[in-house]
């Protein structure tokens, strides 16, 4: 599997032109990595029938999983529908610090509760380093702020999720692979998770 959710997070990135709160840049809400809920209205029965022809499309151009736009356009999409409101929660989580941040020589610490979830802000003895801490109303952590850069966690939800698609995905393009049409495959039940995950693809 490419992508790994188990992983828990995504490094540290910088986002330029994206606006910003208090002088700290937004993350790009649009980045293919970047999830935010988001409901598009599609059933989960409809997702396995694009998932399963992505696969195809992408066997027959020699791709595989985030090798392929179309496959991180999808999987944005399926993992949003679970994903917290991390625009919401980074986007009042911000305003909550600028509204608390002051000049004083020692260390500020800020805990605020939020509509979405909390916020933690340090600000650290070296000058202008700012730590951040985003978290939803489950208590996950879903994005972190330091050094100018954002790191994005995943949930439990999603990491979930992230794996089901794959699971799907994996099963279809080894289908591809043996020669199986797509008519077939679809007819196929879920696939069993033991046979799900092609590693040498």
């Amino acid at each position: 599997m490419q992508i790994s959710p188990s992983n828990g997070s995504l490094q540290n990135r910088c986002f330029k032109g994206t606006g910003s709160i208090g002088g700290i840049h937004l993350p790009d809400f649009h980045d293919k990595y970047v999830f935010s809920k988001k409901k598009s209205g599609i059933s989960d029965k409809e997702y396995r029938r694009q998932i399963r022809e992505q696969a195809y499309e992408d066997f027959a151009k020699g791709q595989f999983q985030n090798k392929s736009e179309g496959f991180n356009r999808l999987m944005k999409s399926y993992t949003s529908e679970v994903s917290p409101d991390r625009k919401a929660i980074i986007t009042s989580g911000l305003k909550a610090v600028c509204g608390n941040r002051r000049s004083v020589p020692k260390p500020i610490d800020i805990f605020a509760t939020l509509l979405e979830g909390k916020v933690k802000y340090q600000k650290l003895p070296s000058g202008n380093s700012d730590y951040i801490e985003f978290y939803d109303k489950n208590g996950e952590m879903v994005a972190s702020y330091s050094n100018n850069g954002w790191t994005m966690y995943t949930t439990n939800a999603e990491a979930a999720r992230q794996t089901e698609m794959c699971m799907i995905y994996n099963q279809a393009w080894g289908n591809a692979k043996r020669g199986i049409p797509l008519a077939d495959e679809e007819a196929a039940s879920v696939p069993d998770s033991q046979n799900s995950f092609d590693t040498k693809a």
